[in-house]
């Protein structure tokens, strides 16, 4: 199946617009602003795939601090700025002097006179945004135990591409309500989804950013459905969606999650409830025989590759509109 092809011509979205804002969570963007990133990263993504180049940040310096290991998240960003005309810095949180104690807030303010932007995948939520409240560049969460906005991103680009719209479409998440669901269900009750979320007993998504999106959804016109039954979550689903039952940094809950998510899995069982011509997505990396049998995951209807790829591109959107 090959992606609709979307935009025809440079839509009309004033880069400065949201020049110098941060990205902490998915959700300080609106709905309308989501689709002009969309739209954007879709541009963005043509004119690549012809060659085109588009390099707004010339002479630019992404600083990207690292606590946790990382590889879609690393190279789609130090990729991207090379391709928007800038530089990628690696900085690993162990080596900065922030492993040796220094505040957060004297590492915000020193970053600030060196780098345009700093890009950050770490553990807690709140540490980014101490970072984000003392820096005056703009502050880009690539991940906290909290939110994965990034990846939302990409997930909404990629559905948008093999779908051809986003309002209506059926969204069903299986598994843990973590980050990466946190994020995902934001993004797309924002843009109008009916999303469906199935989560075994005490891993639910946090009450605060359920509350949140039941509110989003009443704004947009979006459906959100919490269920603990994985059939009704992806019956007739226009795309299905799940991630490892053990994040990074719950690694000693292992065992306990293993029969927790025991009938959590997506198979072909399961999959067989939802429409013929369903996604499957899964943010990567991929645990085959847990979460998802690999019959799902490598079959054809799994776009988890060029799902990855579109971190890339919406990447660059992020990029472009606030540096």
């Amino acid at each position: 199946m090959q992606p609709v092809k979307i935009l025809e011509h440079l839509p009309n979205l004033p880069l400065s617009k949201h020049k110098g804002k941060d990205l902490l969570r998915i959700d300080e963007f609106n709905g309308t602003e989501l689709m002009e990133l969309l739209q954007l990263a879709a541009h963005i993504k043509q004119l690549q795939k012809h060659g085109q180049p588009f390099q707004p940040l010339q002479g630019k310096t992404l600083g990207m601090i690292f606590d946790k290991a990382s590889t879609r998240t690393r190279v789609s960003f130090e990729v991207g700025m090379y391709q928007l005309g800038g530089m990628g810095m690696f900085l690993s949180g162990k080596e900065l002097q922030l492993g040796r104690g220094e505040p957060i807030s004297d590492t915000a303010k020193v970053l600030s006179r060196y780098v345009d932007a700093v890009m950050i995948r770490t553990f807690s939520h709140s540490y980014v945004e101490e970072l984000a409240q003392h820096a005056s560049i703009p502050i880009i969460n690539g991940l906290t135990d909290l939110y994965h906005p990034c990846q939302a991103l990409a997930d909404m680009l990629t559905i948008w591409e093999h779908k051809g719209k986003l309002k209506g479409i059926k969204l069903a998440y299986v598994g843990d309500g973590n980050n990466v669901a946190n994020s995902l269900v934001l993004a797309a009750v924002l843009l109008g989804l009916d999303v469906r979320v199935a989560t075994p007993a005490g891993y639910e998504m946090e009450s605060s950013i359920v509350q949140k999106a039941q509110q989003y959804a009443l704004e947009s016109g979006g459906k959100l459905l919490l269920t603990h039954d994985v059939t009704e979550a992806v019956a007739g689903a226009d795309a299905v969606y799940t991630d490892v039952w053990t994040s990074m940094g719950f690694e000693e809950e292992n065992e306990v999650r293993m029969k927790a998510f025991a009938q959590y899995q997506v198979n072909e069982q399961l999959v067989a409830h939802a429409d013929s011509d369903y996604l499957f997505l899964h943010c990567l990396p991929a645990h085959r025989g847990e979460e998802v049998t690999a019959g799902v995951i490598d079959g054809p209807r799994s776009f988890i590759f060029d799902q990855a790829e579109n971190r890339l591109h919406a990447q660059k959107a992020i990029l472009a509109a606030l540096v």
